[in-house]
């Protein structure tokens, strides 16, 4: 099973950047499709983006295409996610999530999780 530990969060203003990152321990982190998701206040838990085990593949929710880069270094095993012009709507604690098998954007398909890391974005 892989851990997940997700930093990188933080308080920033509209427009601004943040880097969230998510280590993962224990077996085969290059065996696992790797997703980021959010969940604001009061809604349920939504996808951001995603990526294959070998980084080729990715996706990402239109709300954040153009904006966000999702990236891997399996020799690291770390997941990382690259912010850019960050709204209010941005807001939320997000997670980083493991499954193995190919990259889903269906936070029900991922069965492990990161405990989350808090990014506001303030307008």
């Amino acid at each position: 099973q892989v851990q997940l530990v997700e930093s990188g969060g933080g308080l920033v203003q509209t427009g601004g950047s943040l880097s969230l990152s998510c280590a993962a321990s224990g077996r085969a982190f290059s065996s696992y499709a790797m997703g980021w998701f959010r969940q604001a206040p009061g809604k349920a838990r939504e996808f951001v983006a995603a990526i294959s085990w070998n980084g080729i593949s990715t996706r990402y929710d239109d709300s954040v295409k153009g904006r966000f880069t999702i990236t891997r270094d399996n020799a690291k095993n770390t997941l990382n996610l690259k912010m850019n012009s960050l709204k209010p709507e941005d807001t939320g604690v997000y997670y980083c999530a493991a499954r193995p098998g190919g990259l889903n954007t269906s936070p029900g398909l991922y069965g492990r999780w990161g405990q989350g890391t808090q990014v506001t974005v303030s307008s």
